[in-house]
């Protein structure tokens, strides 16, 4: 596991979230908890939830549920959004051109990582150019709970407390989340309850 936790430290880091961290619930339900308790700052742009939204639509989400999803996550989280990014876009070269809309944002906003499952698609050398990293969100929530563990630990308490269909206990949770390949979260938030 890469550890970039020495650089996250406050609601001043701040982490673009790829598409495919936002539509598993499970792993977007507690990146928003973490961002809720101010242990960063989340971002993303117009097309990451464009993205989203055709992710949802193709795993049967109604349009109403759609709707609802994405503007609470835009209300609870009204700086998120990354504006003019667009014209770098064709500067960038990435092994899949679809990502480089996503690597655009990051750098507009200045972010220190870019919180993506696809990182094969965001190679360090190349993002060391800009001074970013790309982590996995396991990576990425792992370091986040090791520089503030018990905040993190009551994030989840109250991720847990408001989690309704299925109704769900911690260690419920955290076998789901082992089960979606957030292990060492998993391991590291069992170790603090």
């Amino acid at each position: 596991m890469k550890n970039w936790g020495f650089m996250i430290h406050s609601i001043r880091f701040t982490c673009v979230l790829d598409t495919n961290v936002i539509f598993p619930i499970n792993i977007r339900d507690i990146l928003f908890w973490f961002a809720h308790y101010n242990l960063y700052t989340p971002k993303w742009s117009e097309k990451i939830f464009e993205e989203w939204k055709a992710v949802m639509k193709r795993k049967g989400v109604s349009d109403e549920e759609i709707i609802k999803r994405t503007s609470k996550a835009s209300e609870a989280f009204p700086d998120a959004l990354v504006l003019n990014y667009e014209p770098l876009i064709p500067t960038l070269t990435l092994p899949d051109e679809k990502d480089r809309h996503v690597l655009a944002a990051a750098i507009k906003v200045n972010a220190n990582i870019i919180v993506t499952n696809n990182l094969k698609d965001f190679p360090d050398e190349y993002l060391d150019t800009f001074g970013l990293k790309a982590l996995s969100a396991d990576d990425f929530l792992t370091d986040t709970i090791d520089l503030n563990p018990k905040l993190a630990v009551q994030a989840f308490r109250e991720l847990v407390f408001y989690r309704r269909n299925p109704d769900l206990n911690e260690f419920e949770i955290l076998d789901q989340y082992r089960r979606i390949g957030l292990t060492d979260t998993a391991d590291y938030l069992h170790s603090q309850l």
